[in-house]
């Protein structure tokens, strides 16, 4: 069975609503997903605003998880791109509803110039370990 340890080290400065370490012992399978934009199964976005697009972001993010066997539990890192960082509270209230608080994901946020995609005002990428099975 795989277990996470999350980690914030009193000899590291505080957090802000992630862990400084997680670690993970197992036999456990390991799933990348790459970064997801705020967009729809029909390759729309969700909305022109910030908040639905990061909502579909999580919403992606939830299936990509599924298709693994895996869910938000599972998640031990995530990489956020901003094209402005001044939304990050709108995004830690969205990935809240989301992930576990007491125990968040390791996180690294970065505002950026440009997506991939026109529109796109925010994407997310998220590394999950998932016990195997006996």
């Amino acid at each position: 069975m795989a277990s996470h340890r999350f980690q914030n080290p009193s000899t590291m400065p505080p957090t802000r609503g992630y862990t400084h370490v997680v670690e993970t012992r197992s036999p456990s399978r390991t799933i990348y997903i790459a970064g997801q934009l705020g967009m729809t199964a029909d390759g729309k976005f969700a909305g022109p605003d910030f908040t639905a697009q990061v909502v579909q972001c999580f919403e992606n993010l939830k299936l990509a998880l599924a298709a693994a066997g895996a869910s938000f539990e599972h998640v031990v890192k995530v990489t956020a791109f901003f094209i402005d960082i001044a939304n990050i509270h709108a995004y830690l209230d969205v990935r809240n509803r989301y992930v576990n608080t007491k125990a968040p994901p390791a996180s690294t946020a970065i505002q950026i110039s440009k997506l991939a995609h026109d529109g796109a005002l925010f994407e997310i990428e998220a590394i999950a370990v998932v016990p195997e099975k006996n």
